[in-house]
């Protein structure tokens, strides 16, 4: 009786019958085709098994194993691809576009989806859910098979012989990773994806968040022993709790900016959707919202206590409206849409004093990619040299358009929302300050009785309207842990980026100190710890000056 330890142990392979051994690779291929073909090539390269067996076991595998997957995709369709196992190795987005392909190359794309990597698997299921025709699917495969296989088959006996006779298992091991570096790098869009990496290591500002700003709290640690206050910049807002530290609520903030009433100009409409409302009454409360406030599509739908632009989307119609709103497992907030362009304005005001000053502004740019009438939005991303690096991220911004084909010379927007996590581009606007806009970002910071440190995320029909402080609307103040995100402009270099940092917090911690001095209560270091683990404050609000 033969132990299962004699068949997985490929050093004994040989005791085994040709049967057996036939078997075990046909089945193997079931599993992954690449290693079976490269383990059974290793084995003939040593003289374990014939070259004949290897080759005729993993063609034999590879092509009822694909068959298979034809029907599969035949019977059950587009079920399979909506469930998760399936997800979790090939994406939606991957069987769309073998879709597409497959539809426009005929069955040939089956041939040449063999040589392919990424397109294999989507392009043999969408075959079947297609109902291509089987005759043609089979010719072409099989002629793919008698291909590829042998190249596999034989590249690994070589190497085997060759480069790896001394041990057989890491001969395998070795040419197996190999081989699926060679496969990745050999697509494209791999390449591209992998550079788009590279440009993210390389390039400060698309550093992830713990990296960069681990020196910005080492300055705010020493900031913290200098006013002998770890927690002292919390008093820098004594309206908003914890000064805006995280956690806190935009519509509270804009509940906030509305105790003046001339700055119900400045802003726009929104209704705030909670989560512990039922789905159905939410979706109806939203729907009547944007009929009695006269609002038409866009609008937009994001966090109401949210960062960096996470959560925000664009909403389009009723349908996409009642999707999210049926996923949705936090408070909300529904804001009408205001289109044009959007800058930032960074503001802060001594307590002592009767004005304030604008630290930074930035000019939000919008990337568009230009279409060559033969490129799809994906292949665009990807080809872009600043896209790439966030290439996924637009990927997934535009999952239901990365197949398009944009006309030779067609501008294409790839975002819309002025977050600079999410795609936006930020350059310094310090040339867009004029007195009218100081003055008009003043009065509306002054009108917030109890704010006096934060930026202004606002939009405007044009930078003339802007630069005049006229017809901008306010679409969101955040608070203490604002970001001058000025320091994104390429002209400014890392050391640039923490000079304007640390003077962004040692203002913060000197207004702190001023309202300290007036009475504000430091928000505690455990409540702080507790706002970052997502814990809700409970200390009361502090006193409004």
């Amino acid at each position: 009786m033969i132990e299962t330890w004699q068949i997985i142990n490929l050093e004994n392979i040989a005791d085994l019958s040709v049967p057996v051994i036939f078997l075990a690779f046909f089945f193997a291929t079931f599993v992954s085709e690449d290693a079976a073909c490269l383990a059974a090539g290793a084995l003939a390269g040593q003289g374990k098994i014939s070259f004949s067996l290897a080759l005729s076991a993993c063609i034999a595998g590879i092509f009822v194993g694909d068959i298979l997957l034809y029907w599969i995709g035949r019977i059950f369709g587009w079920r399979i691809v909506e469930t998760r196992i399936f997800n979790r190795f090939v994406s939606k987005q991957s069987v769309a576009k073998a879709s597409a392909w497959l539809d426009k190359r005929g069955a040939s794309a089956v041939f040449i989806s063999r040589f392919v990597t990424g397109l294999r698997l989507p392009t043999y299921l969408a075959a079947g859910f297609l109902k291509t025709n089987f005759a043609k699917f089979t010719f072409y495969f099989l002629i793919a098979a008698l291909i590829w296989t042998p190249i596999l088959v034989g590249s690994a006996a070589y190497a085997s012989e060759y480069f790896f006779s001394g041990g057989l298992v890491l001969g395998v091991v070795s040419l197996f990773i190999l081989f699926r570096l060679i496969v990745h790098f050999s697509s494209w869009k791999n390449r591209r994806l992998f550079i788009g990496r590279i440009k993210r290591i390389l390039n400060w500002e698309f550093w992830p968040i713990r990296v960069f700003y681990f020196p910005v709290v080492i300055y705010i640690f020493f900031l913290g022993l200098k006013h002998r206050s770890l927690t002292i910049f919390t008093c820098s807002n004594p309206a908003i709790p914890a000064g805006g530290f995280v956690g806190e609520s935009k519509n509270a903030i804009y509940d906030g900016l509305r105790q003046n009433s001339e700055n119900n100009t400045f802003l726009l409409t929104h209704f705030l959707l909670t989560a512990g409302t039922a789905i159905d009454e939410n979706i109806e409360l939203a729907k009547n919202f944007i009929s009695t406030q006269s609002l038409a599509y866009p609008v937009i739908l994001k966090p109401d206590q949210g960062e960096r632009g996470k959560g925000v989307r664009i909403i389009s119609t009723d349908g996409e409206l009642e999707a999210a709103l049926r996923s949705m497992s936090q408070d909300l907030i529904l804001q009408e849409y205001f289109g044009g362009i959007e800058a930032s304005v960074f503001y802060y005001r001594f307590p002592d004093k009767p004005s304030g000053m604008i630290f930074s502004i930035t000019e939000k740019q919008f990337p568009e990619l230009i279409g060559d009438g033969r490129s799809d939005l994906e292949e665009l991303i990807l080809a872009d040299q600043r896209a790439v690096c966030l290439a996924k991220r637009y990927f997934e911004q535009n999952r239901d358009r990365l197949n398009d084909v944009p006309l030779s010379g067609e501008k294409v927007p790839i975002i819309n929302i002025g977050t600079h996590s999410m795609g936006a581009i930020f350059m310094d606007g310090s040339g867009l300050e004029t007195t009218a806009l100081f003055e008009t970002i003043d009065k509306i910071a002054r009108g917030f009785d109890g704010f006096y440190f934060g930026r202004f995320d606002l939009r405007a029909p044009s930078f003339d309207d802007f630069r005049r402080g006229q017809n901008i609307k306010v679409v969101e103040l955040n608070g203490v842990t604002s970001e001058s995100t000025n320091i994104y402009d390429p002209q400014f270099s890392l050391i640039d980026a923490y000079r304007i940092l640390f003077d962004q917090w040692r203002i913060a911690f000197e207004i702190g100190v001023q309202n300290r001095n007036r009475g504000v209560k430091p928000t505690s270091l455990h409540t702080l710890v507790g706002l970052i683990l997502g814990k809700p404050i409970h200390e009361p609000r502090a006193a409004q000056f």
